[in-house]
């Protein structure tokens, strides 16, 4: 049976964006690391932000209303927990996230306009500027990955041999690599084995200084370009294609894949990391809002169903596609052949 919604739980729905605007303008402004684990007044905080005293006192009172802040005689001071989350200083902070979470509402909010007209919404950068904003993209890929990329590769080892054990290949090609998470991941899972990582120039620093922290520089290759054009590296026998599906369309995926294809050696794997819609493109709910996600953000990206993915594979050479992984999130993983042996 259908929900019954009340007009309460509807009005509740449609200011749910308040919340979110106010946690994400105090991380582009830094202030829980501006407040670290110490107290200030607004107009000391201000100063600090180089903000206007007033609307800082406006912003602070509504993080300390949502428990974000306590505030005590007029000081402001982080809640328990939020400085570690939310301070730069703090090795666990997911501040890189919450601040693309901001950029996804810019866009969001253009959404019946996008609807309208078919395009996508207008970049609006945030008070950090534009290349501040591509950095908090790339950087909240690895707070999204960092915890996820150890176990599940281990588990794809699981999958994919069908006898348990690690992921066996000898050359990784990580496509839109970014940071290098995942390029991590997989060479920790078989410590033999040597990788490229593939993303556009403006990532490259960014990738070997993760891949340089984590001991690995000398096992990986950090190549700039972009995946739309031209030939991706080659020589690799297992290709990883990680959120990146979503961004294009069917046909730019089979051109992609095409891509990928040349690269492989004969017999190589590739694997795609994504969502997975079902048929319906209902289920999972959080790949029906992702769609919404790149509606405004993309030419156009979307979710797809395991079907258009296998067509597409096959549109691009690959053989044998198969769901190696189901899931409700973007850690549904497909995978498939090329023909021929190494």
């Amino acid at each position: 049976m259908a929900k019954l919604w009340t007009v309460e739980e509807i009005l509740e729905l449609a200011r749910g964006f308040q919340g979110a605007c106010v946690l994400t303008a105090a991380a582009e402004l830094d202030v829980f690391s501006a407040l670290g684990r110490g107290r200030a007044t607004a107009g000391e905080l201000a100063d600090r932000l180089g903000a206007d005293r007033r609307a800082t006192a406006v912003l602070l009172d509504a993080l300390a209303a949502m428990g974000l802040l306590a505030k005590q005689g007029g000081r402001y001071g982080c809640a328990p927990g939020v400085s570690d989350a939310l301070a730069e200083a703090s090795p666990r902070n997911v501040l890189p996230m919450v601040r693309h979470l901001g950029t996804c509402l810019r866009r969001w909010a253009q959404l019946g306009r996008v609807v309208k007209t078919g395009r996508p919404a207008r970049a609006m950068p945030s008070v950090r500027g534009a290349a501040a904003d591509h950095a908090a993209f790339i950087g909240a890929m690895h707070v999204i990955n960092a915890q996820m990329a150890p176990a599940l590769v281990k588990a794809l080892g699981s999958v994919g041999s069908g006898r348990g054990g690690p992921l066996r290949f000898r050359h990784l090609l990580d496509v839109g690599g970014g940071s290098g998470t995942w390029t991590i991941a997989f060479l920790r899972a078989a410590p033999g084995a040597t990788a490229t990582l593939f993303d556009l120039p403006s990532v490259v620093p960014m990738a070997r200084r993760r891949i340089a922290e984590a001991g690995l520089a000398d096992r990986v290759r950090v190549v700039g370009g972009d995946y739309t054009r031209g030939n991706l590296p080659s020589g690799a026998d297992l290709a990883w294609v990680s959120a990146i599906v979503h961004q294009e369309s069917l046909q730019g995926n089979v051109a992609l894949f095409r891509r990928v294809h040349a690269a492989l050696v004969p017999g190589g794997r590739i694997l795609v990391r994504d969502l997975v819609m079902q048929p319906s493109r209902t289920r999972p709910v959080m790949g029906a809002l992702f769609a919404v996600n790149m509606l405004v953000a993309t030419e156009a990206g979307g979710t797809y169903t395991f079907a258009e993915l296998a067509g597409a594979l096959k549109s691009a050479g690959f053989v044998r596609p198969k769901l190696l992984r189901k899931a409700d999130d973007m850690s549904a993983v497909i995978s498939a052949l090329k023909p021929g042996r190494a």
